[in-house]
């Protein structure tokens, strides 16, 4: 039975292109990048080159780009960084409801030291309202930070629009993107982001190794002390491999970004109208314009999500109801709780994000197994959709 993936917002799968330029930096070219013999500046210059493709991607200058071992490490990275630094301004830092756990349990730890936190609301779609962004800005807020697109119901926020606020007020402006990078034109210049986030591993590299762009001029803390690392920003010898895939893997994103999102919008599009009409009780979460190419998440009444993802993984399609970092919880999504689903409907949520790979035939397999594992559920569920 063929296996179809289709959990990419989770995470993707290490593009050979990548792996073939990662290889001769674990058994080769092996030296530490910080130490001064060729071997080592060998590596320094991998490191290099990774940071120059990233920093063209997204309109950034090489000394403003700053690896982590993650998005969640980067996402800590700036928001404590930028808040440590900055205490003389003040204590009070504004977030998003739907924001990714790195980002909504940081600010959480924050409270318990003092800062104060605004958590903004979302309307339906999922999409914050800029003049409450505006009205919720005070005199001692140092930082705003909203997400670029949603893990989890892959809404796109207005970016742009945010930054004007931001820029208008002299806060700034940080937006995990760990979902964007790789599917959206990202320019932190014209876009006005201040700090950004991602993760190599949501767009075909390896996991383990994430970038944190800080705008030049902006005053941050390490918060990992140790050795001269990243300019004594980062302290810890650095993954050169992976750094090596990561500049590879967003280099090989950008390259074909426009065909391969066409590719993905037309899947993501037949997927949504043939459920939404072949399934009834079943509805979108989250915009269906203003959304990542490849991600279309729907509640499904009458089902819950579990049952209904291990019917699916019975069939080999392997999808998921939220965010892989929440996966352990049995509370409901938080997301699909903030844009106003009832607990109900946010247990029978399903996620399918697509990627490069994934082909007609695998939505066609995907909506036909889906009918008929929701029509078994459905028999056997006590819960009655229609009063739902």
């Amino acid at each position: 039975m063929k296996e179809i993936y289709v959990d990419h917002n989770a995470t993707t799968c290490v593009k050979k292109e990548v792996l073939e330029e990662m290889l001769p930096y674990f058994n080769e070219k092996y030296g530490n990048a910080s130490s001064s013999y060729k071997i080592g500046r060998e590596s320094r210059k991998a490191m290099d080159i990774a940071r120059t493709q990233i920093a063209k991607v997204i309109g950034a200058n090489e000394d403003e780009i700053y690896f982590t071992a993650s998005g969640s490490e980067a996402n800590n990275l700036i928001i404590k960084g930028i808040l440590n630094s900055n205490k003389q301004k003040g204590n009070h830092i504004i977030t998003s409801k739907i924001e990714h756990p790195s980002v909504l349990n940081t600010c959480k730890a924050l409270e318990n030291e003092g800062y104060k936190v605004t958590y903004l609301p979302v309307n339906e779609k999922g999409i914050i309202n800029v003049d409450e962004l505006n009205r919720a800005i005070k005199r001692n807020t140092v930082l705003v930070s909203i997400m670029y697109a949603n893990n989890e119901i892959g809404v796109v926020q207005n970016i742009k629009e945010i930054s004007k606020v931001t820029k208008f007020k002299n806060v700034i402006f940080h937006t995990d993107a760990v979902q964007a990078v790789g599917s959206e034109k990202i320019d932190v210049r014209t876009q006005g982001i201040d700090a950004l986030s991602m993760s190599a591993h949501k767009f075909y590299g390896p996991k383990g190794i994430g970038v944190a762009y800080i705008k030049r001029g902006i005053k941050f803390s390490p918060i990992i002390t140790g050795g001269h690392q990243e300019k004594s920003k980062r302290a810890g010898t650095e993954n050169v491999p992976e750094i090596v895939g990561m500049g590879k893997a967003i280099e090989l994103a950008y390259s074909n970004l426009e065909e391969s999102n066409n590719k993905l919008l037309k899947l993501r599009n037949y997927t949504i109208d043939r459920i939404l009409t072949e399934i009834p009780h079943t509805q979108l979460n989250g915009d269906r314009e203003n959304r990542l190419p490849g991600n279309l998440n729907i509640s499904i009444k009458g089902v819950e999500g579990e049952a209904l993802l291990l019917m699916l993984d019975m069939k080999s399609i392997y999808a998921s109801s939220g965010s892989a970092c929440t996966s352990g919880s049995l509370d409901p999504s938080h997301v699909l709780l903030a844009i106003g689903l009832k607990h109900e409907v946010a247990h029978g949520s399903l996620r399918i994000s697509y990627g490069t790979e994934n082909t007609m035939e695998d939505a066609e397999y995907i909506v036909e197994n889906l009918k008929n594992i929701v029509e078994r559920l459905r028999e056997i569920s006590p819960l009655d959709p229609e009063r739902i």
